[in-house]
């Protein structure tokens, strides 16, 4: 056998994939040679180059987690009504883009029709970005898109139209220590317990060394019960990441009275008329309740209600909680105010007070 055909196959997927071999035409032709571009309506945005071609893109919401039926039918329809050419953003919405107006509106009305909801641009709400739940992940406290999918149903109209002082987003996680969340509302996972240790599974089960080093804060260490190899949990220490779960499985991290929901306010990634801001917590402790989570739900819609008749037009969420005030933002949101509100850690203020903004 040759050296050839021993060598592995060396990976061809690494690295951001091409876009232009799979690019609508008219984009291809006019990168980097835009005039301008505008939202028609909630949904629709039209680009205009300096050659006179224009490109119409029709955004439509969807249900984050994707089959393969559902795939096909959104593909279906991009090659019946948009010229085969489509897009997913990172928030699992899809846009289809088009290169005459009068085939936008046949293709918003299949899309209605087919329940793909039209909108997420300008001053909506977009659709919510949420971690991968029970589907993907190794430590979920609850499924994250199930949480987006009770919401939405709710805050619908909120998607579909320009309402709001300025763009609105909404993220939610399934717990707070591998990808808690960062967003004007944020709605993450806590564990609020230790685990509850099943310790007569701990030596069938686990590996005791990697248990012991997955720990942040060291508050695991082996241990012998019942004269059998186990562990044990210095609850002074453990900061209940339920990061030992996804090694050691008996180690129960979830449950009725441990899992609860947070939910936080003020956060944003962009400059644009304010620096990045992390989130502050508003609420915690809210029961994890599938399928609809109703306590989440009248929290997030109370936050986001006060922020819509309250707030000054292209204030973010945050920059509208700083000029009211966190008291009457409170009281505007009927949330209840704990000592737990209080944030007096101070340590990071100068490493973490930095923006891109430009200072005279």
């Amino acid at each position: 056998m040759s050296d050839a055909a021993t060598e592995p196959r060396r990976p061809d997927e690494t690295g951001v994939p091409d876009p232009f071999p799979l690019m609508h035409p008219l984009l291809k032709k006019n990168y980097g040679d835009w005039k301008w571009h505008d939202r028609p309506r909630p949904g629709v945005l039209r680009h205009m180059a300096h050659s006179g071609d224009q490109v119409w893109t029709v955004r439509a919401g969807t249900q984050r987690q994707l089959d393969v039926h559902t795939i096909r039918k959104l593909c279906d329809i991009g090659d019946e009504y948009a010229e085969g050419h489509v897009r997913f953003t990172v928030r699992s919405n899809i846009e289809f883009m088009l290169s005459k107006e009068e085939m936008v509106a046949p293709l918003i009305e299949k899309l209605t029709e087919e329940g793909f909801p039209v909108g997420g641009t300008g001053n909506s709400m977009s659709m919510i970005a949420h971690t991968q739940g029970w589907l993907h992940c190794d430590i979920p406290g609850t499924d994250a898109s199930g949480v987006v999918k009770a919401l939405m149903d709710e805050l619908y109209e909120e998607f579909t139209n320009e309402e709001m002082p300025n763009r609105v987003r909404v993220t939610t996680s399934c717990c707070q220590i591998n990808c808690g969340g960062q967003g004007d509302i944020a709605i993450n996972v806590q564990y609020t317990k230790p685990p509850v240790i099943k310790h007569d599974l701990i030596a069938n089960v686990c590996e005791r060394p990697a248990v012991v080093a997955r720990c942040p804060v060291a508050a695991i260490r082996p241990a012998m019960v019942d004269n059998k190899p186990s562990l044990e949990v210095d609850e002074k220490k453990c900061i209940c990441c339920g990061a030992c779960y996804p090694p050691c499985p008996p180690m129960q991290i979830n449950s009725d009275e441990s899992t609860k929901i947070a939910i936080w306010v003020g956060g944003k990634h962009s400059n644009a008329r304010s620096k990045p801001t992390f989130h502050k917590l508003a609420v915690a402790g809210l029961p994890n309740n599938p399928p609809r989570w109703t306590e989440v739900a009248d929290v997030v819609k109370n936050i986001l209600y006060a922020y819509k008749e309250n707030a000054r037009d292209w204030e973010r969420m945050g920059e509208w909680i700083e000029r009211i005030g966190w008291p009457e933002f409170f009281e505007l949101a009927d949330i209840p105010f704990t000592k737990f509100h209080i944030d007096d850690f101070r340590s990071p203020r100068g490493t973490l007070n930095a923006s891109a903004h430009v200072h005279f």
